[in-house]
């Protein structure tokens, strides 16, 4: 269809696969790197219109809220546009945002799997399909070729229009709102690969699974996914004000990780004293899980995401033969690791990182089939992104998961053709 305007404005619909030459977007620049509520402006953009035959182009009705893109604006670890132009992006900013719910605007001539005006929700992975990595049937997660939408690409969810490979579009729960179908697929997905992904080690009927940041978005997808798969979730947060919140999505009881001091790298073994403090930490915390389990059960998997100051206590408090499994580091990247608790106990440590198309369906078939709830904490507006990205960088946030309004009305769900 020809675009009867130029750009529409924020909360304007266009007619269904109407797509304008220019779109609004919160776009991060190089010279605005540092705290996320200055990196993040409001600029008009060309929409990225041009297809390959394998592309979609989607309106994002609503956008997740994600802690890469607080990365993406300080500029840290990886500065992502000169890491961009290495691969012959020549923009010079960047379009974040890795999660999405909308409406298909446009599709390439190879496309089958999706079709204009279907309402979508749009998971983050990216590979080459034409990879033979990835052609021979091998998990494209691990191919050379595989990106984060929306922080390894551009052209992510805080704009009006955004340019996606058509697999990573998944049917939207018809009784989710925009901004609740918006929220929960980068997490859910990540923790379902985490828990589900990594055999033998994937939750049981009976496992007992801690899980780090109970209350936050990784955690709240994480303690419905053990539950639904009869497993035991026990969650540690930073304060009692948040047990409630756990409990009521499945958790069997929750730690309040401030009744320990001994986070941090591990001292070195050969300092007794400074040593013998941490340990003893570490089997009073074991412990807690005992009595919150009501036997002397360890955990089969323990699920992590602070890294450096939890990865000692983790590996630790994890059961013989069971798995700590981890997709970041958010508290720092060096994990210091006493190895005799690892090859003794036959312990595994399993980096993990965002899913492949099943698991990805396999989550969102979980939210379609009300089994999953979104965990949407707050929807802000599309104006206030910046701001949601400096809350989540202070350790601010509310409980569960951010989303912000794109083109959608603060009541949900539009009544479209």
């Amino acid at each position: 269809m020809v675009a009867t305007k130029e750009i529409y404005e924020i909360g304007e619909i266009p007619p269904i696969g109407e797509v304008p030459d220019q779109m609004y977007a919160q776009v991060i620049r190089p010279e605005r790197f540092g705290e996320p509520k200055d990196a993040f402006k409001v600029e008009k953009v060309e929409t990225p219109k041009e297809l390959k035959p394998r592309e979609a182009l989607v309106l994002n009705m609503a956008a997740g809220i994600n802690f890469n893109n607080v990365w993406a604006a300080r500029g840290v670890p990886v500065d992502v546009i000169k890491a961009r132009e290495k691969e012959g992006d020549t923009t010079g900013f960047h379009i974040g945002g890795s999660d999405s719910a909308g409406i298909v605007y446009a599709v390439g001539d190879n496309v089958t799997n999706i079709k204009v005006g279907d309402r979508v929700v749009i998971h983050c992975g990216m590979w080459d399909e034409d990879d033979p990595f990835v052609k021979a049937g091998n998990d494209p997660m691990f191919s050379s070729s595989f990106r984060i939408w929306g922080y390894e690409s551009n052209w992510g969810s805080f704009a009006q229009f955004t340019k996606v490979q058509a697999h990573q579009c998944l049917p939207k729960a018809p009784h989710l709102t925009w901004e609740e179908a918006a929220a929960p697929t980068l997490v859910g997905a990540t923790a379902y690969r985490m828990l589900m992904g990594w055999p033998p080690n994937t939750v049981k009927e009976g496992d007992v699974v801690l899980i780090w940041g109970g209350s936050g978005g990784l955690g709240s997808m994480a303690t419905q996914i053990v539950r639904e798969m009869g497993g035991i979730p026990i969650a540690v947060v930073s304060s009692e004000e948040k047990f409630e919140y756990c409990m009521k999505l499945g958790a069997k009881g929750c730690i309040n990780r401030k009744e320990f001091d001994h986070w941090g790298m591990m001292p070195h073994w050969t300092d007794d004293e400074a040593y013998g403090k941490w340990a003893k930490g570490a089997r009073a915390f074991g412990a807690k899980i005992w009595e919150i389990v009501g036997e002397r059960k360890s955990p089969a998997i323990v699920f992590d995401h602070p890294g450096e100051d939890t990865v000692p206590t983790s590996i630790f408090a994890c059961n013989t033969g069971g798995m700590v499994v981890i997709c970041a580091g958010t508290t720092g990247f060096n994990a210091v690791v006493d190895l005799r608790y690892l090859w003794m106990r036959q312990k595994r440590f399993q980096g993990s990182h965002f899913a492949n198309d099943e698991q990805a369906g396999a989550f969102n078939q979980l939210v379609l089939d009300k089994k999953i709830a979104p965990c949407l904490s707050h929807a802000y507006s599309f104006e206030e992104i910046g701001h949601t990205h400096q809350l989540m960088y202070e350790g601010r946030q509310p409980p569960g998961v951010m989303a912000a309004l794109v083109c959608a009305p603060k009541t949900g769900l539009l009544d479209l053709p």
